[in-house]
């Protein structure tokens, strides 16, 4: 198939490494001059814009940061909506709030194309192993063009119903769960910090214990190698936490644990940490309790 990937950051970049790798031929859009020249020294092409991608392609993956951007890569000056062939499917893989995802599905099917909500999970590791996990949903048709595509960026495909809005509503699920997994990690190895704890040993006692959880073992160890570079960015989660709350405020539901932790990546992104690793929503305790962090190794 012919695929396109916008937006080469830590998943898209994975994703098009990954459809390279099972032969199909790929052209990605990103900004970033040297990050094009990695997927192209791996056998794909690459593009500063969405304008500039192939006309032909069957399949167009969008893994930027937020709905503003999606309207922008596909609908904006320099958007390829416009250029795509009758047929084509747009395989969303951004995170979203629910409506959003059944009005592009909507706005897509005027122009005779077809929609996959598919946000993803399983982080930077699994986009470049080909082992996502991708919740998606969408009509037959839309899952019959993706079907090439997600057989090679994923091991796990979950087809959650035939409309648009199913996917992100079981992301938006998963990034609940995540942003207060994050940020009690966080505020977990503060305590132990601070009340004189060896933090990798407090690491690896938890991660065989019952307190444990995938965020933890896979975000601490940035803390304890003292490595903000971001995987996924603590503006990320002001972002995913932000969908989940709006969407609780439309539903009249309570989402205390939520709104807790969306205020500490609110704290964190204030006070000027947001480009870096989520897992340095930790900086708030740092700031409060004067703990002191492990340095860089």
């Amino acid at each position: 198939m012919k695929v396109g990937v916008i937006g080469l950051g830590s998943m898209g970049m994975g994703a098009a490494l990954s459809l390279v790798k099972a032969g199909h031929t790929v052209t990605g859009c990103e900004l970033r001059e040297a990050v094009r020249a990695e997927l192209i020294a791996a056998g794909g092409a690459a593009v500063g814009s969405p304008a500039a991608l192939p006309a032909d392609l069957d399949a167009l993956i969008v893994f930027v940061v937020n709905a503003a951007q999606v309207e922008q890569v596909l609908f904006g000056a320099e958007g390829c909506a416009g250029q795509l062939p009758q047929g084509a499917v747009v395989l969303c893989c951004t995170t979203v709030a629910p409506e959003y995802a059944r009005s592009l599905a909507t706005t897509l099917a005027e122009r005779g194309l077809l929609l996959l909500d598919a946000p993803v999970s399983g982080g930077a590791t699994a986009a470049r192993g080909g082992t996502m996990t991708v919740m998606a949903s969408g009509s037959a048709e839309a899952f019959a063009k993706a079907d090439p595509v997600l057989d090679a960026i994923a091991a796990k495909i979950w087809r959650l119903g035939d409309a648009a809005g199913v996917g992100s509503t079981v992301k938006m699920v998963n990034q609940l769960l995540a942003g207060v997994h994050i940020a009690t990690a966080a505020e977990a190895m503060a305590l132990g910090i601070r009340a004189g704890a060896d933090p990798q040993t407090l690491f690896d006692v938890i991660s065989t214990s019952a307190g444990s959880s995938w965020m933890f073992q896979n975000r601490v160890p940035h803390i304890l190698a003292g490595d903000d570079t971001p995987l996924s960015a603590v503006n990320i989660f002001v972002k995913d936490l932000g969908i989940v709350l709006d969407q609780a405020r439309a539903l009249t539901f309570p989402l205390p644990m939520a709104s807790a932790a969306h205020q500490l990546f609110l704290a964190a992104a204030a006070a000027g940490h947001g480009a870096r690793d989520d897992s340095f929503v930790i900086r708030v305790w740092e700031a409060l309790a004067g703990i002191e962090l492990p340095k860089p190794k």
